[in-house]
């Protein structure tokens, strides 16, 4: 089963998405996917906080900030895997080494939809910060609809669509396994 969750920061989507993946695991390996690199300490306290939170529910950490696709080298591909998030993945692939890849976009969406075919099971989380009427300069412009595009190729090739708000699942496509 592939889902994907969506939703405003600090909704509860990352500890939903952790409820699934341990369902959809059942007796498979258990993959985190965490996606976030780390560049003040707001950044690590966040990421203390999600580890914390996992001890003990058999998560195999898997570091990958960028270049997803070499997320799997030396993993089976058969197990179940929660990537967390696509908005750090995208935010890491679009500026780096001091420059900005307008084409991150449109690379990272197939690639997270490649992922999605290659494994057994894949619970995606993004965030949901394009929807309001303000408009950006240039830059959180051309992320916000880098962003959209990733999260509709995921809602497009996934199974399950799930948006959190303020803690309540609202399920558009799909089914919930828990």
């Amino acid at each position: 089963m592939k889902m994907f969750f969506s939703g405003g920061c600090k909704n509860g989507k990352s500890g939903t998405a952790e409820d699934c993946a341990r369902v959809l695991a059942g007796d498979r390996p258990l993959y985190y996917l965490a996606t976030m690199i780390p560049h003040d300490d707001e950044d690590r306290e966040r990421i203390a906080r999600h580890v914390a939170s996992r001890a003990g529910k058999g998560f195999i950490t898997v570091e990958c900030g960028r270049h997803i696709p070499d997320a799997l080298q030396g993993i089976d591909a058969s197990g179940c895997f929660l990537l967390d998030a696509v908005t750090s993945l995208l935010n890491n692939e679009m500026f780096h080494d001091g420059i900005t890849d307008f084409a991150a976009g449109e690379r990272v969406a197939k690639e997270l939809c490649q992922l999605a075919e290659r494994v057994g099971s894949i619970v995606f989380v993004s965030d949901y910060i394009y929807s309001d009427a303000e408009r950006y300069d240039e830059f959180t412009e051309s992320y916000r609809q880098a962003l959209a595009l990733c999260d509709r190729a995921l809602a497009e090739v996934c199974d399950t669509v799930v948006e959190i708000n303020l803690g309540i699942p609202i399920l558009y496509k799909g089914v919930m396994p828990l």
